[in-house]
C-alpha cells in the first residue's frame, strides 16, 4: 500500500470523516446492498472556513497543476455539477469528487465508494458536506447535507475495486432538490472501454478543480484507465463524462475515479470500476425513491 500524497485515496482522511457502523446499518432492503442514514451539520462551513480550509495530509499545498499537459486546464463554473466533499470538524478539509446525477428524487450523487465506506472492516462517513462549484472560498449553490449513503456489498465486505463506486442522497436545501437547481448528468452501463471523456475533480491540495479530456481504455475487464495530469489526492470520485455539451452542461457519466488502486498511485494515470451489472443494480437501489 503506498502513502504518497499523490494518492487519490486518503486513508487518514477517510478515517478521520468515517464512524464505525454499529450492528446492522439501516439499509434500502431488495438486493442487500447497504445504506447509510446521517445528517451533516451545515453551520459548520462558514465562508472563512472554506477559504481557510488547508488540505487533508502532511506538507505545503502544492498547485494541483505545476506542469499542465495542454489538455489540462482549472474548470469553471460550467462543472457546477462536480463538486468537493468536504468533511466537518478537521483540519483537513475537502478529501474527494462527487458529481449530481439523474435521479427519481432530484437528489443523488455519485462517487467513489472509498469516499464514502471503508470497505472491509470500515463504516460510513459521518458529517460529510458536497459544495458543488466550489472555488476558492465560495460555495455558489450552497451546502448540501447527505441523508443516505450507498455502496454495494461486495465493496463493504472485501473492499472489492470492481465496485468502488458509492451513491450518495442529499436532503433539500431550503425546500429544493440539488437537481432542480443544477440539473444532471445520465449514467450509461456496459459503455465499453474506448470513450473520450471530461473528467473533473477536486484536487485536496487547491481551492479549485481541474479539468482534463482524454481517451478511456481497458485496464482489465473491471476497470478502466484513463491518462492526464494534475489528478492527485483529492479527485476520487471524479466522474467520467462522455458526449458532454459545453451550451447544456450535461453529458453521460460512465465512470468515477477509483477501482484499481483506487484511483490510482500517481496523478498522471486514473482508473474508474467498469460500470457494468452489478453498478447498474447499485445506482436502480440508489434511484429508489424512499417509501413515503
Amino acid at each position: 500500500m503506498r502513502v504518497s500524497r499523490h494518492r487519490r485515496r486518503k486513508t487518514a482522511a477517510l478515517a478521520a470523516a468515517v464512524a464505525a457502523v454499529a450492528g446492522a446499518v439501516a439499509g434500502c432492503g431488495s438486493a442487500g446492498h447497504h445504506a447509510s442514514p446521517l445528517l451533516g451539520p451545515l453551520g459548520y462551513w462558514t465562508r472563512n472556513r472554506l477559504l481557510h480550509a488547508r488540505p487533508w495530509g502532511e506538507g505545503p499545498a502544492v498547485s494541483p497543476s505545476a506542469t499542465p499537459t495542454a489538455r489540462t486546464r482549472r474548470a469553471t463554473l460550467q462543472q457546477s455539477r462536480v463538486g468537493a466533499l468536504f468533511a466537518e470538524g478537521a483540519t483537513g478539509n475537502h478529501f474527494c469528487t462527487a458529481s449530481v446525477v439523474d435521479s427519481a428524487g432530484h437528489n443523488l450523487l455519485i462517487t467513489a465508494a472509498h469516499c464514502v465506506s471503508g470497505g472491509k472492516n470500515g463504516g460510513y462517513a459521518k458529517n460529510i458536506v458536497f459544495i458543488p462549484g466550489y472555488r476558492d472560498g465560495a460555495a455558489p449553490f450552497g451546502v448540501w447535507t447527505p441523508s443516505r449513503l450507498l455502496v454495494a456489498p461486495q465493496w463493504q465486505k472485501s473492499s472489492d475495486p470492481g465496485y468502488d463506486v458509492g451513491f450518495v442522497t442529499l436532503n433539500s436545501n431550503h425546500g429544493k432538490n440539488i437537481q432542480d437547481i443544477l440539473g444532471a448528468n445520465r449514467l450509461r452501463f456496459n459503455p465499453g472501454y474506448r470513450e473520450s471523456v471530461r473528467v473533473t475533480g477536486y484536487p485536496d491540495n487547491g481551492n479549485a478543480p481541474v479539468v482534463c479530456r482524454n481517451w478511456t481504455t481497458e485496464q482489465s475487464p473491471t476497470q478502466l484507465r484513463f491518462n492526464c495530469a494534475g489528478f492527485y489526492d483529492g479527485t476520487s470520485g471524479s466522474p467520467f463524462v462522455t458526449h458532454f455539451s459545453p451550451l447544456s452542461r450535461t453529458g453521460t457519466i460512465i465512470g468515477v475515479i477509483g477501482g484499481y488502486q483506487q484511483g490510482g498511485d500517481t496523478p498522471s494515470v486514473s482508473y474508474s470500476s467498469y460500470f457494468g451489472s452489478g453498478i447498474e443494480s447499485l445506482y436502480s437501489e440508489a434511484d429508489r425513491r424512499p417509501a413515503s
